[in-house]
């Protein structure tokens, strides 16, 4: 076997080299700051957990994506972590457990694995940063989560994007208005995620619904725009009953406090229903590009109450998720030591005096390369450490001038 056989990584699975690698700590410094300035705390989940506390009430999707293995201790199947959100669910629940009206404001950053990728050639090692509110069902948490994902796009670079908002609860109340079976709930769904009028149709026909009944749900895949659809919304489902009507006007709210944000772009879209099988109400997705379905999404979010059932804790929460690999695509440096920090070729040699020469540099927040052999070559750096009348100087060469300074 050729040795480039040997080190090729499974397809979906990628390295991060140097300069990328420096970019991401770079973001990741910055974001993890942002976060604990809004009050969130950093916590860091393990990689693999016991497959019936990570994957209960996760829904299929993660399920399917989940790789699974055999705790060689217990005998007990362990899941890799495919997706964060039950991890939280776990420490908020353990953090809470002697007082239950506690809200929790946690966040995280770390890697996925999983099964199969989002889309095809996409990822099934995402990289996942978030912050989540667990303990508070207000209209003001809602609206903080989302905020502070405008705020995390920005301090990445993202000055510009397109957000999505939609409310699950609304096709939930909606079906069950209607009298919907839970089969018949799930094929429309599945229908209506791919926006395909066709297949609706098909759906309308077998079923034979009433025709009020019909027309509403044909509604909502051309129930998308800009806030005014809510307006038509109100109007075409007001026979679904109060708990629509009572979506509806939450969303309205929502929509009209982020309205007016410099460089984001709000698009309401009632057929949205990422997440359907364990949101509760509104959700969001954020885009680089005007069409939502020409790319994938950098962050997802929402609201998802009902989760904590599983670690018996219902309690509130809401949240949101950014795609880092896919937002590094779009990154550039800003500040930091990725992007301001120079290389400084030291020489060959363990001299006391070129150690503390080299330690205080370091210590300054020079990148020193030392030499391992005399005359080795070190690239084409203009920063040179250099030895001159006895004294250890720092002599850099650019723009056709030369500067040396002290080093000390």
């Amino acid at each position: 076997m050729r040795h480039h056989q040997l080190w090729m990584l499974p397809e979906g699975i990628e390295d991060l080299l140097p300069a990328e690698a420096a970019l991401l700590e770079e973001k990741r410094a910055l974001l993890l700051s942002l976060f604990q300035r809004w009050g969130y705390d950093f916590v860091i989940p393990p990689l693999v957990e016991y497959a019936d506390s990570l994957l209960l009430g996760s829904g299929r999707d993660v399920d399917l994506k989940s790789y699974k293995l055999v705790d060689q201790l217990t005998g007990r199947t362990m899941a890799l972590r495919a997706d964060m959100t039950p991890q939280m669910l776990r420490i908020d629940a353990s953090l809470c457990s002697d007082d239950q009206r506690r809200v929790n404001r946690l966040c995280y950053f770390g890697s996925l694995l999983q099964t199969l990728a989002d889309e095809h050639g996409g990822s099934r090692s995402p990289i996942q940063a978030g912050a989540e509110i667990f303990g508070q069902r207000s209209f003001y948490s809602d609206y903080e989560i989302i905020r502070l994902l405008v705020a995390s796009l920005r301090t990445l670079g993202i000055e510009a994007f397109y957000l999505d908002l939609g409310h699950v609860g609304i096709f939930r109340a909606l079906a069950q208005a209607i009298a919907l079976s839970s089969d018949q709930e799930s094929e429309l769904f599945a229908a209506l995620q791919r926006k395909s009028r066709p297949d609706i149709d098909v759906l309308l026909e077998q079923w034979q619904l009433e025709p009020q009944a019909a027309t509403m749900i044909l509604a909502l895949i051309d129930l998308h725009g800009d806030i005014a659809v809510l307006n038509r919304a109100e109007q075409l489902l007001a026979p679904a009953g109060e708990a629509v009507i009572k979506a509806i006007h939450f969303l309205r709210r929502l929509a009209e406090t982020l309205n007016g944000i410099d460089g984001v772009t709000l698009h309401v879209d009632l057929a949205e229903l990422r997440g359907y099988h364990y949101h509760s109400d509104v959700v969001f997705a954020a885009y680089l590009s005007r069409n939502s379905g020409a790319g994938r999404a950098i962050a997802l979010g929402g609201r998802y109450d009902a989760m904590g059932r599983q670690f018996g804790l219902e309690r509130p929460a809401t949240g949101f998720s950014l795609d880092m690999r896919t937002l590094l695509h779009h990154f550039t440096p800003q500040r930091g030591v990725a992007a301001q920090a120079r290389t400084v070729i030291a020489p060959c040699g363990d001299a006391p005096d070129l150690l503390v020469a080299i330690d205080r540099l370091r210590a300054a927040g020079e990148r020193v390369i030392q030499q391992l052999v005399k005359g080795e070559e070190m690239g084409d750096s203009p920063h040179q450490l250099q030895q001159q009348h006895g004294e250890w100087l720092l002599v850099s060469r650019e723009a056709n001038s030369i500067t040396t300074t002290e080093v000390r």
